[in-house]
C-alpha cells in the first residue's frame, strides 16, 4: 500500500527532522484503555456483535497502518469507564521515518466505543508537525465512513481506511490552496470571531467569557507569524483546543460591589467537542476561501 503524499514546506519552519515514532500496543493500551474492553457493556444487547478495538488496531496494523496517538473519554458513570468512547489516528506505515517540521501529514481517524455510544467511525485527519493536535476534515469535504457493530468488522474498518486515504486529494489540494491564500487583518479576525463563537457561545449563541477572539490569533511560534488561511486556521485551532489563554471577569456581585475573577481556558479533552471543533474550523476555512474567490476543490 503506497499512500505517501508530498505535503511539505507547508509552512515556513525550521528544516528539522523529527523522528515520529508509532505508538506500540502497551502504550496505546495507557492512553485509551478503553479501547482494549475485553466484552461489551452491560447494557448492549446479543445482537451487539463485540470486536474489541484492539483487533482492529492490530488488524490495521498488518494492513500497513500504524497508530501515533489516541485517547478515549471520561464517564461519570461507575463502571462504564472501561467502554467508553476512544478515538485512535493512524498513519501509512510510510510515515513512520522522520519528517521535517511543517510537514503536513495524512491520517486515519478511527472513532469507536464499547458502550453504544458509538459505531465504528473513520474520518480523514491531517498532523501538522509543528502543531501538535490533528486538524479533521469536515464530512462535506471527504465523508465519514460508519461501520455497525455488526458482520465483518474488521475487514470493514480497514477497507473503509483505505478508501479515506484513496480519496484525501481534495482536503490535500484544498490546504495547498489556502497556504497561499493570504488574509487582512479583518478576515483573520473575522474567522477568529467566529471560531471564538464556536468554542465559548452557549446553546443561544452568546459568550460570557473574558477570552478575546484577537487572542485566538496569538502565534505560540514564530514559525505561525503568518497570514496565509492554512496557517491561521492551525494557529486559532491551537488557541481553542489547547486552551491555556487568560482573561479577567469582571462583574458584580449582589450588594454592587466589583469582582475580578482570573479565567483561564481549559484544553478540550472531550473527542465529541474535539471533533466538533476541527470539522467546524475546517468548514469556516472553506467558507474563508469562497469569499476570497477560491471555490472548493472538486
Amino acid at each position: 500500500m503506497d499512500i505517501r503524499m508530498n505535503l511539505h514546506n507547508f509552512t515556513s519552519g525550521a528544516s528539522i527532522n523529527k523522528p515520529q515514532t508509532a505508538l506500540t500496543l502497551d502504550q496505546l493500551r495507557i492512553l485509551a484503555p478503553s479501547a482494549f474492553a475485553t466484552e461489551k457493556h452491560s447494557s448492549r444487547s446479543d445482537r451487539y456483535t463485540y470486536i474489541p478495538t484492539s483487533a482492529v488496531i492490530e488488524g490495521m496494523i498488518k494492513a500497513g497502518f500504524r497508530a501515533f496517538s489516541a485517547k478515549q473519554s471520561r464517564s461519570r458513570i461507575e463502571g462504564k469507564a472501561e467502554f467508553t468512547k476512544h478515538i485512535i489516528r493512524f498513519r501509512g506505515e510510510n510515515y513512520s521515518d522522520s519528517i521535517v517540521v511543517g510537514d503536513v501529514v495524512p491520517e486515519v481517524v478511527v472513532m469507536n466505543s464499547h458502550d453504544g455510544t458509538s459505531t465504528y467511525q473513520i474520518s480523514a485527519g491531517f498532523f501538522r508537525l509543528v502543531c501538535s493536535n490533528g486538524l479533521m476534515v469536515a464530512e462535506g469535504m471527504q465523508d465519514s465512513i460508519r461501520v455497525p457493530h455488526k458482520g465483518n468488522i474488521i475487514d470493514q474498518v480497514i477497507e473503509g481506511s483505505n478508501r479515506i486515504v484513496n480519496g484525501s486529494q481534495p482536503a490535500i489540494q484544498a490546504i495547498e490552496t489556502w497556504n497561499r491564500l493570504e488574509l487582512s487583518a479583518g478576515e483573520q479576525l473575522a474567522f477568529a470571531e467566529a471560531a471564538h463563537t464556536l468554542r465559548f457561545a452557549d446553546a443561544e449563541g452568546k459568550t460570557n467569557t473574558p477570552i478575546t477572539a484577537e487572542q485566538l490569533l496569538r502565534p505560540r511560534r514564530s514559525a505561525d507569524a503568518k497570514n496565509d488561511l492554512w496557517v491561521t486556521m492551525n494557529r486559532v485551532q491551537e488557541n481553542v483546543i489547547k486552551g491555556g489563554l487568560h482573561g479577567v471577569q469582571r462583574g458584580f456581585d449582589q450588594r454592587g460591589r466589583a469582582t475580578r475573577r482570573n479565567v483561564t481556558t481549559r484544553t478540550v479533552n472531550g473527542i465529541d467537542q474535539d471533533t466538533k471543533l476541527n470539522r467546524a474550523l475546517w468548514t469556516l476555512a472553506e467558507r474563508m476561501a469562497e469569499l476570497k474567490g477560491v471555490g472548493k476543490v472538486a
